[in-house]
């Protein structure tokens, strides 16, 4: 006779979420680039924006060696638009799944999203262990603040997919609203600028994006001297508390609907 064996509901949900994050895994790498691409894409454009920046600083800027300048840009900004176009979709993405009443909107949403933060985590150290081969000065001063600014950074990401997800479900045309409303965030934070290259009296018009204040945070935490001028853990911490908050009500209230319609 064959022995039944009973799971708690914890368990069934990280079953579920594991189950989810292997099809993710499998979604994402079944080309012909397959995982060497999650390196490949961000290293065409370090590389393209070093040497625009390299002539204009000579190697160094703000204390920083340019290319560092930009890995800290770019790592973050292309981790928070992976995140959020990955966590935005998730939901339609797994609609059929939601027929099976162990599997949950929020068990997709944490799968993608984890799989993001994970692939993001293996692509710094690989980036670090190619800057170690090529004798490449590697600096950084306080390496659970430079973490804690990746976690916050992916929450953030997580939080606003959630609300685009669950947006989708009733008013599909949010995907395209989306596209316009992100695409500029590639360009107002912090990428290939800082808010030490701009006057201080337009700061204002920068500094109420809390990816920008993630970005320069990250390289005042590799580099000190770098400094924090304009920009501040409270605030970001208050940006990320708040999203992730509103975004969790908005899902307590309105899944069911959405999967649903």
């Amino acid at each position: 006779m064959a022995k039944v064996i009973k799971r708690s509901a914890i368990k069934i949900w990280l079953d579920v979420v594991f189950a989810i994050y292997l099809r993710e895994i499998k979604s994402t790498f079944n080309d012909k680039f397959g995982i060497s691409w999650a390196l490949i894409s961000p290293m065409i454009m370090i590389t393209a924006m070093v040497l625009i920046r390299n002539p204009f600083d000579g190697g160094n800027t703000h204390s920083i060696p340019t290319i560092f300048f930009v890995v800290y840009g770019v790592i973050l900004v292309q981790f928070f638009l992976g995140t959020l176009e990955k966590t935005a979709t998730s939901i339609q993405k797994n609609k059929p799944l939601y027929a099976f009443r162990q599997v949950q909107p929020i068990g997709s949403i944490v799968a993608i999203s984890g799989f993001e933060l994970l692939n993001k985590i293996a692509l710094v150290l690989l980036l670090f262990l190619l800057a170690y081969l090529f004798k490449l000065e590697v600096s950084i001063s306080d390496p659970l603040c430079l973490l804690a600014i990746l976690v916050k950074v992916w929450l953030l990401a997580l939080s606003l997919g959630m609300l685009f997800s669950l947006s989708t479900c009733f008013v599909p045309e949010i995907s395209k609203v989306k596209s316009i409303l992100t695409r500029p965030m590639f360009f107002i934070s912090g990428i290939f600028f800082s808010l030490q290259d701009i006057p201080k009296e337009y700061w204002h018009y920068l500094d109420w994006n809390p990816l920008l204040h993630a970005v320069e945070l990250a390289r005042y935490y590799a580099y000190p001297s770098y400094g924090n001028t304009g920009v501040s853990d409270f605030y970001l911490d208050i940006a990320t508390l708040s999203l992730l908050t509103l975004a969790l009500a908005c899902y307590q209230v309105s899944w069911k609907q959405a999967i649903s319609r």
